[in-house]
């Protein structure tokens, strides 16, 4: 994929992912968090016997999405926050 793809996917994903977790995040943060999310997602997708991503689809935009929730998630039980 190329960088402007990873960007449009981190994007999608991280508002999604900041959707569902009622976390806050800036643009840029929640660009960043998308694209770590889909490494981290690609990560886990590929160790369960799945596809990483490798081009741009809905498909790689849900592993993105993932990986960006398991990240949140993961950020607040290490902050200690309440969900709202």
């Amino acid at each position: 994929m190329s960088w402007l793809s990873w960007i449009v996917v981190g994007l999608v994903a991280g508002l999604a992912a900041k959707a569902v977790t009622g976390r806050r995040l800036g643009c840029l943060g929640t660009v960043v968090l998308g694209i770590v999310g889909g490494i981290l997602g690609g990560v886990l997708f590929k160790a369960a016997g799945g596809e990483s991503i490798n081009r741009f689809s809905l498909y790689s935009i849900l592993v993105a999405f993932v990986g960006a929730t398991i990240l949140l998630f993961a950020w607040g039980l290490v902050r200690g926050d309440q969900h709202r």
